[in-house]
């Protein structure tokens, strides 16, 4: 896991992102355990309650259940869930190139355009 103290963005988010992303990926299965709180702590060589600040986001979107004495198991997930988490992440990515465009300049077809040559690079690589 990497962890960038200078992101903006808080450490205990990085964690819950990196995790979640594992897990909508299938990188991580139903019933395994997420490292131990403290393990983890240690590793990254922070707090033990910015870690489990992480562990609690993933517990409240529903990603995993806490196990008393066992730590944090990964949910089943449900697959039409699993579609929408993605089309979320989908729009938001999108949104912010657009964003990105008008900044840069960009028309609409300029945008579109690069849009489809990058969907045909990403073909080419398959």
């Amino acid at each position: 896991m990497k962890i960038m103290q200078n992101s903006g963005v808080p450490i205990y988010q990085q964690i819950a992102d990196q995790f979640r992303a594992d897990i909508l990926a299938g990188k991580m299965k139903e019933g395994e355990f997420l490292p131990s709180i403290r393990g983890l702590a240690r590793e990254l060589k922070i707090s033990v309650i910015t870690t489990m600040k992480a562990y609690e986001m993933l517990e409240a979107e529903g990603l995993v259940t806490a196990v008393q004495g066992k730590g944090f198991l990964i949910n089943a997930q449900d697959n039409e869930l699993l579609r929408e988490q993605h089309l979320r992440n989908v729009e938001a990515a999108l949104t912010e190139a657009i964003q990105s465009a008008e900044i840069a300049g960009l028309s609409d077809r300029e945008l579109k355009d690069t849009l489809n040559t990058l969907l045909m690079l990403k073909k080419e690589e398959q």
